[in-house]
């Protein structure tokens, strides 16, 4: 029995080989019909005309100089199979439609496991949209959207719907809408990617247990948006000339902010709506109208180890009781503090509060601004600088930091980038 068995297995027909099928302009629906699940597409150097579906487990590579064009209807390529990659083309000419998504490469709900990685996509409504295609990764594009006058009206760089564990990484994404947006999903990677020239550079809606690592994000008017969503890691991301906020949390939650930079432009640094029990440790902001500000009630939010530079107001923050920024003997560092440190442990020797009760009557009533240079508010400013127990509460840093914590900046965007 046990040689009968071994002639069976002998016998039975082995799987096929995958297969590399070299296709040239004109031949690539053939190439494409023939074709085995497995197989690998090699394109010559042409134009290709799409739309095209992949509805098999294929990959599709091309060499310098092949283009695909979808004559402005619907998406360049469609994923429908499993397991697909596509790299090295140059994609154009998708359609104009937002209720179809219309993308230089549309992976659909069940192209899991897809790769999409070092394309060009060019003039696309949507560059990558990865509707619902598990584990698939979306890396090393060069990704330019569209340029209408109304920046609403274009589509995204990469469009993340209900896709968990999708990994966008290394891709250089510019002009359309938002950089990457996120809505729906879970468990998403966006690492080492750079967005100029957009509304957004990473938009988040209701999409849990995430991470944005590594990007940097110059000249958009909101470098990372962190809308109804909880457990996002925000590290170690830059924000250069960013117009309104650097970081944004709304509704956002048990989030960790930690090691970013906001350099030079925004309105805000960091802006925090209604968001609770975050961690901001180890960023630097530094050169805006307002370092962070907190609204809607944000509160029990851990502030440590930051430094706040050259910000025209640090914080704003309006409360009647105290809120300690400082943990076991570790605050932030304020670079309109004038410190004293006489043991020289590297902590200021008294506190710190970067608002005073006139912060808070400007704030809720503008108008008073006028009053600004009268010799009774500069009274009361006196008044509450001497005698502390006057303030009427908000931010207190009982251990502020000497030194910034330095976060370096790669040598291309020192001039604020390109």
């Amino acid at each position: 029995m046990r040689a009968l068995a071994v002639i069976c297995m002998a016998l039975a027909p082995l799987p096929l080989a995958a297969g590399k099928i070299e296709v040239s302009p004109g031949g690539l629906a053939g190439a494409l019909a023939r074709a085995e699940p497995g197989d690998t597409l090699r394109l010559a150097p042409g134009n290709y005309t799409g739309p095209v579906v992949l509805d098999k487990s294929l990959t599709l590579i091309g060499t310098d100089g092949v283009h695909i064009d979808g004559g402005g209807e619907g998406s360049v390529i469609t994923v429908t199979a499993e397991d697909v990659t596509i790299r090295g083309l140059t994609i154009t000419g998708s359609g104009d439609s937002h209720d179809g998504i219309d993308s230089g490469v549309q992976l659909s709900k069940t192209a899991h496991g897809a790769v999409v990685e070092d394309n060009v996509l060019k003039g696309n409504l949507y560059g990558v949209d990865i509707h619902g295609a598990k584990n698939s990764r979306v890396t090393g594009n060069v990704i330019e959207g569209q340029q209408h006058d109304q920046m609403n009206r274009r589509g995204n760089g990469i469009y993340v719907w209900n896709a968990p564990g999708a990994v966008v990484d290394g891709n250089d994404i510019r002009w359309g809408r938002d950089g990457i947006f996120v809505n729906s999903s879970k468990k998403n990677t966006f690492t080492n990617n750079r967005f100029r020239d957009l509304r957004f550079g990473v938009h988040y809606m209701y999409a849990d247990d995430s991470e944005v690592s590594g990007n940097v994000s110059i000249g958009n008017h909101l470098g990372y948006a962190v809308m109804f969503s909880t457990r996002v890691k925000v590290t170690d991301n830059i924000s250069i000339n960013d117009r309104d906020h650097g970081v944004m949390l709304n509704y956002a939650n048990s989030s960790e902010i930690t090691g970013n930079l906001v350099r030079g432009g925004p309105e805000k640094c960091a802006f925090l709506y209604n968001s609770h029990k975050n961690e901001f440790e180890d960023n630097r902001f530094e050169g805006c109208d307002i370092g962070i500000h907190f609204t809607a009630g944000s509160d029990r939010n851990r502030i440590v180890g930051n430094a706040f530079i050259g910000n025209r107001t640090q914080v704003k923050y309006v409360s009647t009781k105290w809120d300690e920024w400082s943990e076991d003997g570790r605050g932030n560092y304020w670079s309109d503090f004038a410190a004293y440190d006489l043991d020289a442990n590297g902590v200021a020797d008294v506190p710190y509060r970067p608002n005073d009760s006139m912060d808070h009557v400007l704030w809720t009533q503008p108008s008073a601004k006028l009053l600004l240079g009268s010799p009774a508010v500069q009274l009361v400013r006196w008044s509450q600088s001497a005698f502390p127990s006057l303030l009427p509460g908000g931010v207190i840093d009982s251990h502020a930091l000497m030194k910034p914590i330095e976060i370096a900046v790669p040598e291309d965007l020192e001039g604020g980038g390109s």
